[in-house]
């Protein structure tokens, strides 16, 4: 007999209608019916694996695949606390060594415990993994676990390129802390000497042609990619393959005032008010004021945008990917109506704003897949100015600044405000610019309600996937300082204890590696 079936109220998608417990949704985006992945990086140190590592994991958690990064080296810092020189890495320190493997066992026993117990979907395993041994220990683990391997080597042996990513990347690590620059230099060149020497490549024409790889050539100049498995290794590559590192703004904001705005209503196709046709004279005058070269406009397919981009006197380029989110049967009306004409509707999605979706409309995690294009499209171009909407420019702001789905739907997005986003090194610097035009506050806070959790008698069948910073680290490893032959710290460093993480450490460079 066919099963009966009950429609969700939240996300108005068909449920099994029994008693069975709901399984745990791995994600938001595509339902990946594949086994989970092991992405190891592969390369020398300065070569942008870290880089790599957490912009891929920033977009497979924005478009709602829960990844996660562990880095090898943070591992090996709790081990030992005191860095002395690149002595430690010779491949003939021999209790080095011992560390250094014992380290990368116990990030993938952290990687196991992610993929098998915490709903995670695909692990990024940050190391340099630059011998045949090491990565065939992790082969075999992932053999032993049912998990799929995607490997990812960057290549680059542009000197000039390799010694700008030191510089700004590599020397505010936590191993140079109170180093001279010129001593740090020095001491983590001769760390890359240090893997030079053991370097095996992935060979896809011969030793590794049965494993699924890419390797990225000379900063995205060239890809090689290998035996492809799934749709989500598709999408890496996708990915991997539109990213560039050179330096570039990217703007964004929304309309002027609209006519709706004034009124209090959502979404419809008003025109602009007269403090939005201010506006829009006011960031003709801004961006006059950024000079920037050959600069992008890209706007809605909605009116009140159009007006805006009008007023700039310049080419512009409408996208209907930007439309605002579609309120379905609630478009056009204030909140007020809502609650009094749809009050189940108005109170679910203050339960659950992300994964709400409006009737005949469209959720959160709706708009987050529809706006994928246009993200590609903004990792592939340099300056670029995007008028949108308030829920659009959320879902694009928590991409940059990594957000999580739970977060992004309350990102606070003001009419008349510019937000400049910057690319540093691993993540986005953003300023915030008023243009000093009053508007209206089109923003709703969380409810209180929400504040406290899903309601336990609401049947959810998904888990929220967590952003990419690493969450608050609980001991993995013992210190194994003891064991490891201790070398004559650099002569311009000043041994002493640090954290792992260094509170104001830089977000890209300007290689971007």
């Amino acid at each position: 007999m066919p099963m009966e079936l009950t429609q969700s109220r939240i996300q108005k998608i068909w449920l099994p209608n029994d008693n069975r417990p709901a399984l745990p949704r791995r994600s938001c985006g595509p339902q990946l019916a594949n086994s989970p992945t092991v992405i190891v990086m592969v390369g020398l140190p300065a070569r942008g694996k870290t880089y790599i590592s957490k912009k891929l994991t920033r977009y497979l958690n924005w478009i709602g695949v829960p990844t996660k990064v562990f880095n090898v080296g943070e591992y090996r810092r709790e081990a030992v606390k005191h860095y002395s020189s690149y002595d430690f890495f010779r491949p003939d320190n021999e209790e080095a060594m011992k560390v250094r493997r014992q380290c990368a066992m116990a990030a993938l026993r952290d990687v196991k415990l992610y993929l098998t117990e915490e709903a995670g979907q695909i692990a990024v395993f940050d190391a340099t993994n630059t011998t045949r041994e090491r990565r065939g220990m992790i082969l075999n683990f992932a053999k032993e676990n049912g998990f799929k391997v995607f490997f990812i080597e960057s290549v680059c042996n542009d000197p000039n390129v390799v010694a700008t990513n030191v510089m700004e990347v590599k020397l505010s690590s936590p191993d140079y802390r109170d180093c001279n620059s010129t001593d740090a230099m020095e001491d983590f060149m001769k760390r890359i000497n240090c893997y030079q020497a053991s370097y095996q490549p992935l060979d896809p024409d011969d030793y590794d042609r049965e494993l699924s790889l890419i390797k990225v050539i000379d900063v995205g100049r060239r890809f090689l990619v290998n035996r492809v498995q799934d749709h989500i290794q598709s999408r890496i590559v996708y990915y991997l393959m539109n990213i560039h590192v050179q330096p570039r703004t990217i703007y964004l904001c929304r309309h002027g005032e609209s006519e709706f705005n004034l009124k209090g209503r959502i979404g419809g196709d008003s025109g602009l008010s007269n403090r939005g046709k201010k506006f829009a004279v006011a960031l003709n005058k801004f961006v006059e004021e950024q000079n920037l070269k050959d600069l992008k406009i890209w706007t809605s397919q909605l009116k009140r945008t159009i007006q805006t981009a009008e007023a700039l006197q310049l080419p512009y380029e409408q996208w209907k990917a930007l439309n605002e989110i579609d309120a379905g049967v609630c478009e056009e009306m204030t909140y007020e109506e809502i609650r009094e004409q749809h009050p189940e509707e108005f109170a679910l999605r203050d339960q659950d704003k992300y994964y709400y979706r409006y009737p005949s409309g469209e959720s959160y995690q709706d708009l987050v897949q529809r706006l994928e294009p246009v993200i590609m499209e903004l990792e592939r171009q340099e300056n670029v100015l995007v008028i949108c909407h308030q829920a659009v420019m959320r879902c694009l702001l928590a991409y940059f600044l990594d957000k999580s789905a739970d977060e992004m739907p309350y990102l606070k997005c003001p009419l008349h405000t510019v937000l400049k986003l910057t690319p540093v090194a691993y993540g986005c610097r953003v300023e915030s610019i008023s243009l000093n035009i009053e508007a209206v506050n089109t923003h709703r806070d969380r409810p209180e309600e929400a504040k406290k959790g899903p309601n336990p008698l609401m049947r959810r069948n998904s888990v929220t996937p967590l952003a990419s910073p690493e969450p608050t680290k609980k001991p993995r490893i013992n210190s194994l300082e003891e064991h490891v032959a201790v070398s004559p710290a650099l002569p311009g460093c000043v041994p002493q204890e640090v954290p792992t993480q260094m509170p104001g450490q830089p977000l890209l460079g300007k290689a971007c590696l």
